[in-house]
């Protein structure tokens, strides 16, 4: 009777934690933190389908599947490429797909209205860096002349005001210079136009009434292409340049037919990439599951960066399977491995190309949202001038730390993840400290956003509008 007993108490015991009614409370007062960790209730969905886009920065998704991690969530995960980021979102907003590895911008487009409406959040940022602008090798030849030399070797970073006099050139002969970006929300916009600005150069304003094209007054034109398209795209000659993640500028070095002149990380240090994003009415009904699809999608993060990057070369080779990247590993690794290569045969060291833990990469900071937030209403994206708290108001919605705090102390509670690797949660505010490492040498206070707008020369700022 009592052996009956205890299996009866068991079999209970198991249906309530399915059923996500038992949460026992871990009271270990956790090292750095001065909060309690709840050990996370069964998941309310197991059976999840994520997508993604074939860039290498969708690596936590790949590594938590292949090294199951999901699977010790009690997930069972479906990962699905997708042909463009609009279809990834739309999938996302209606249900077929139960997240995704978006664009930072995606979310905060979507919740202030900047094309389609949703609501969107996200509870992990799934990388820094990452990204490079790329120009062909008719450019490059172009701008070489306005480039400082050292040892017979350009000096990086290189700015945009090499390539000024050729997009002057361009504009006397009547033709419109064209570069590539992959979504109007997307990190690479921001950046190339951010780049593009820092040299004078003008990247065109979007007008009112959600006008996703942005040439008003565009020394440079740019048009969306998506990623896996750009180098062929470029070759075919309709774009002269781009701005995309890896490996598509390292295929343009590859295949010869393009130079990467810059990196995000040399445009912005250490710069928030990608996100993880939800549908918010799927995270209110799925708040267990959410939480176990961070935990999964952080060890994969600590394992991508753990030992000093030891484990890339074997992510290089994962990515490289057709059901992820499908580039080559050679491609791949050339950025992946912590090297970069800019003119074919100059492969310099930048090991911090692709963050995906170390610099709290994977916590979602109010202070990143905003930045993106600023460059939207610097390029016209929100076409009226807004208060500082309203930009404030609209990262705290899109933007969940807190959810990701609840998977970071049950990792710890649990042995598998380091509390002094995480910021200290019971005192973090979301806003980094003011940020200088920008190529125009601007200074970003998040908790400013207004102040931030004034300092560009080009762009909008105050109550001006298109």
């Amino acid at each position: 009777m009592v052996k009956n007993s205890v299996f009866n108490s068991l079999a209970l015991t198991v249906k309530s934690l399915r059923l996500g009614v038992i949460a026992a409370v871990c009271t270990t007062t956790l090292v750095g933190h001065s909060a309690t960790a709840q050990t996370v209730g069964w998941p309310e969905k197991e059976e999840l389908k994520f997508g993604f886009i074939k860039l290498t920065d969708m690596a936590p998704l790949a590594i938590a599947y292949e090294k199951g991690y999901f699977e010790d969530e009690g997930l069972y995960v479906t990962l699905e490429a997708q042909a463009n980021w609009k279809v990834l979102l739309d999938r996302v907003i209606d249900g077929e797909l139960d997240g995704a590895h978006m664009l930072a911008g995606q979310p905060l487009g979507a919740t202030i209205g900047y094309g389609t409406k949703a609501d969107i959040i996200t509870a992990f940022s799934m990388d820094l860096n990452g990204n490079a602008i790329t120009v062909s090798n008719d450019i490059w030849q172009q701008m070489k002349p306005n480039i400082p030399q050292e040892n017979g070797k350009p000096v990086h970073p290189i700015k945009a005001d090499a390539l000024k006099p050729v997009v002057e050139s361009y504009k006397k002969q009547g033709k419109p210079f064209k570069m590539g970006m992959v979504f109007p929300v997307s990190t690479h916009n921001y950046e190339l136009r951010y780049w593009l600005a820092a040299g004078g150069i003008h990247p065109g304003y979007y007008g009112p009434n959600n006008d996703v094209k942005g040439l008003i007054n565009a020394e440079a034109q740019l048009s969306v292409t998506p990623p896996p398209q750009m180098p062929s795209t470029m070759e075919a000659g309709t774009i002269y340049g781009y701005c995309v993640g890896e490996p598509w500028n390292q295929q343009a070095v590859f295949k010869g037919i393009g130079v990467p002149v810059v990196t995000d990380y040399e445009i912005w240090k250490d710069n928030p990439e990608k996100v993880f994003g939800v549908n918010k009415a799927w995270a209110e009904d799925n708040p267990n599951t959410h939480i176990r699809v961070v935990k999964a999608m952080i060890r994969a993060a600590i394992w991508l960066d753990e030992k000093n990057n030891a484990n890339r070369p074997e992510a290089v080779q994962i990515l490289a399977k057709s059901q992820y990247v499908g580039a080559d590993a050679e491609v791949i690794g050339n950025s992946m491995t912590g090297t970069f290569e800019y003119e074919k045969g100059d492969k310099r060291s930048v090991p911090d190309f692709n963050v995906f833990f170390r610099h709290n990469a994977t916590y979602p900071y109010y202070s990143d949202a905003i930045w993106y937030l600023t460059q939207m209403r610097r390029w016209g994206q929100i076409s009226e001038q807004k208060s500082d708290d309203w930009y404030k108001d609209i990262a705290k919605k899109v933007y969940r730390p807190d959810i990701y705090a609840q998977a970071a102390l049950a990792l710890i509670a649990e042995g598998k993840a380091n509390a002094a690797d995480f910021p200290e949660f019971s005192s973090e505010s979301g806003f980094k400290q003011p940020q200088t490492h920008f190529i125009d040498n601007i200074v970003y206070d998040g908790t400013q956003p207004n102040a931030y707008l004034e300092k560009f020369d080009i762009g909008l700022k105050g109550d001006s509008k298109i």
